[in-house]
């Protein structure tokens, strides 16, 4: 059984967190994973943890923590108003931009990455698995 939890610290984000919920519970049961944390969070709280963790005083649209603890794959943040402005600017919806932000996040905390060539046609193979169509890598 799958455990999806997930703090929503953003105004009129049921919605998103619906969405997240469902594909999150979905994709672990893929990944070989029993529970994962998500966040929905604003971009000032996203800033301060960019800067935090990443040395970048800027808001980015998703932040990953692998955890990998027993079954507990780990924590998946993503700021909502940046989701909503890429999507408006990408011209699909915001339940696309949710999903690909989340496959590109919980890939991250089971270990792919994007840094080398070969790390990335990895890991784009797994964003097309979990999507059924192209991610963000």
């Amino acid at each position: 059984m799958t455990r999806v939890s997930l703090r929503l610290a953003v105004k009129r984000g049921g919605y998103a967190a619906r969405v997240l919920r469902a594909a999150a519970r979905k994709w672990l049961v893929r990944l070989g994973y029993e529970e994962v944390s998500l966040s929905l969070i604003g971009d000032a709280e996203m800033r301060r943890l960019n800067r935090q963790w990443r040395g970048k005083n800027e808001p980015t649209d998703v932040l990953s923590f692998p955890l990998k603890e027993s079954q507990h794959l780990g924590d998946v943040v993503i700021s909502l108003e940046t989701a909503r402005r890429q999507a408006r600017e990408g011209g699909w919806t915001l339940v696309l931009e949710l999903r690909r932000l989340l496959a590109h996040g919980l890939l991250h905390c089971a270990g792919h990455d994007h840094e080398r060539p070969r790390e990335t046609e990895r890991m784009q193979r797994a964003e097309r698995r979990l999507l059924g169509q192209r991610g963000m890598v």
